[in-house]
């Protein structure tokens, strides 16, 4: 087999292990075991909530309370209604819809299915039942709501069970988590909550994601990662520790806050149904209502079942591996793994010494090669993004932000091949190229994002790295070009470790599985042209790289519409796994990087026409 088919080859496996891994799991039929979460079961109450938009002070937020009401009393919880006032906050987003909140106030919705343990501390499963006033909401929050109560059903038909599950459907969480507040603040149950479970949306589809948890979470993820749901679980640290640093938040923040445990649970796929008029139903993915019901189902049994719930300690480290297991460390691992890192790549080095080594001078230039794509890829995907529309930041009203949203698939597609370009480049086709002319396509990048964001330091300070590194000479050979890429991520990979250990498994985990290809290919073929070698970095690389890759499409769903040079972090890792396939030199890698990023280009603006902003304003908050 020639060796150029490589590249291409383990590229493949490693987009085809991220796509599986973000599928959604088959939805169940009403017919499934009664022990089992339904999707269809759960969507005959999804149909009925979300037949129209049911803001707080509608004639459709009252059928709706009425109708769980009978739900709940159906299913035995003897349910009551716990009612608290609106805040200032409230009262002007409902001004903004139009809505007189004169005599309004929040009616939650709470009922007890009873344990054989009352005197232990209960489960609480959480979602609010209110929508946005221009929206039927069908995934925020019908979906919650309704696996909440499908969640209840199966779990009588398991059976007696130790601990309460208190059931608690809020109102008004689309206006400041009144509902939540109203609760923990001061109804008589709140005492009695030891563990939360809360479902959420931001879209309408893709897989559900646990992305948050109570502070000092260690024993709440031990006891996460046991759970074999439908279609398995999504789910990392990294997620956890970014989603606190943002400003929004959900009804979950409220008992976090208060020092509980628990585990907040959302899907964020197709963002266009994200407090829009084609949140329906119809267009719901029924695929999400089975993976966020069945690791509702799942991580309650657990909950209601354990001898004691889990406590406030110290914060795991964990991260999913294609949604099929949970692997979860210490913070303090994350040392050792990097110690076994340098300990394999020192192996290496001793390796190749014994075969006349590898210069210094060109490990450095394979570093810089890293530094020069890392800083390229965060132009160009700035660039793609700003042909989408504007930052949210520079959003101008409501109508813009959802357009925007809606466009997400598209910018995430445009900055993907904007980020590949360059990985084409750092491949081979760089080395194909005249320096000066390099330096001037990452000028010419650099103008759209200026433009668009205006003076971003973060894109100014890359564009300058970029421009500057482009003269510089690339490593010559493939060793000093795959270690200089290791010297490089294990060193943010040791930075992360040290600002942020929770999160710094995004690099000291590939840094780790590549140093350990490096040190076999070092065995095996040393001079990286044998099979023997080839196919230990491939199938190596095609699983880091597919990892790597199956992250990158819920963090540009989270962040990426501020912020898509995420994509170029995360395409360093892929490169890293992959970088010892590639030519040294290829003009026909240059010729499809021009391609790849024209591509990206045109799928960006192709987005602004396919999901242009409405002429009317939506009644969205």
């Amino acid at each position: 087999m020639p060796r150029w088919i490589w590249l291409p080859l383990a590229s493949f496996v490693a987009l085809g292990l991220a796509v599986f891994a973000s599928l959604t799991p088959a939805p169940r039929g009403a017919d499934a075991p009664a022990t089992a979460f339904s999707a269809e079961r759960a969507m005959a109450d999804v149909r009925i909530i979300a037949t129209e938009p049911h803001p707080v002070g509608s004639e459709a937020h009252a059928r709706v309370r009425d109708h769980l009401l009978a739900r709940m009393r159906a299913l035995g919880l003897s349910p009551t209604t716990g009612q608290g006032v609106l805040s200032p906050s409230a009262v002007r987003r409902l001004e903004r819809w139009e809505v007189d909140a004169t005599g309004l106030g929040v009616t939650n919705l709470i009922g007890v299915l009873p344990g054989t343990r009352p005197d232990l501390p209960a489960v609480l499963l959480m979602a609010h039942y209110d929508s946005v006033a221009g929206s039927p909401g069908a995934a925020d929050d019908a979906t919650g709501v309704a696996a909440v109560l499908e969640t209840v059903r199966a779990l009588q038909a398991r059976g007696p069970r130790a601990r309460d599950v208190i059931v608690l459907i809020t109102d008004a969480e689309e206006l400041n988590l009144d509902g939540a507040r109203g609760f923990f603040g001061g109804d008589p149950l709140r005492d009695r909550v030891g563990a939360v479970i809360n479902l959420e949306a931001r879209g309408g589809g893709g897989r559900a994601m646990m992305f948050e948890t109570g502070r000092g979470n260690a024993e709440t993820v031990a006891l996460f990662a046991r759970i074999r749901p439908d279609g398995g679980v999504t789910t990392n640290s990294l997620a956890a520790f970014v989603y606190e640093l943002m400003p929004n938040g959900s009804d979950f923040t409220v008992p976090r806050d208060r020092g509980l445990q628990g585990v907040n649970l959302a899907f964020i796929g197709r963002p266009g149904q994200y407090h829009t008029p084609l949140s329906t139903p119809a267009n719901l993915d029924r695929g999400s209502v089975q993976h966020i019901g069945s690791q509702t189902l799942e991580t309650a049994a657990l909950l209601v079942s354990a001898d004691a719930l889990p406590r406030a300690g110290t914060n795991a480290v964990w991260a999913d591996v294609f949604g099929r297991f949970v692997v979860v460390t210490t913070p303090a691992a994350g040392w050792i793994v990097l110690a076994a890192a340098a300990l394999l790549a020192a192996f290496v080095l001793i390796a190749l010494g014994r075969r006349g080594g590898v210069r210094r001078g060109e490990v450095a230039r394979g570093a810089l090669e890293g530094v020069w794509f890392l800083s390229v890829g965060v132009v160009a995907a700035h660039a793609v993004r700003a042909l989408g529309g504007p930052s949210a930041a520079r959003a101008e009203d409501a109508e813009t932000y959802y357009a925007l949203l809606a466009r997400l698939p598209w910018l995430e597609a445009g900055a993907g091949l904007a980020v590949l370009a360059v990985a084409l480049l750092a491949l081979g086709g760089r080395a194909a190229l005249d320096r000066r002319a390099t330096a001037g396509l990452v000028g010419l990048l650099t103008l759209p994002g200026v433009v668009g964001e205006g003076a971003n330091p973060i894109l100014l300070g890359a564009a300058v790295l970029g421009i500057g590194l482009s003269f510089v000479a690339g490593p010559r050979g493939r060793w000093p070009a795959w270690l200089g890429l290791l010297a490089l991520v294990w060193t943010l990979a040791l930075i992360a470790q040290v600002a942020a250990p929770v999160a710094a498994f995004l690099f000291a985990w590939p840094v780790l599985a590549a140093a350990l290809a490096a040190a076999v290919a070092a065995r095996l073929d040393p001079a990286l042209e044998r099979a023997g070698g080839a196919i230990v970095v491939a199938l190596t690389g095609a699983v880091a790289a597919g990892w790597v890759l199956a992250m990158a499409h819920p963090v540009f769903l989270g962040v990426g519409m501020d912020l898509p040079g995420v994509l170029a972090v995360l395409g360093l890792l892929a490169l890293t796994a992959l970088r010892p396939l590639a030519p040294n030199a290829s003009r026909v890698l240059a010729v499809l990087s021009a391609a790849v990023l024209l591509s990206g280009a045109a799928v960006a603006v192709w987005g602004t026409q396919a999901r242009p902003a409405q002429a009317e304003a939506r009644q969205v908050g």
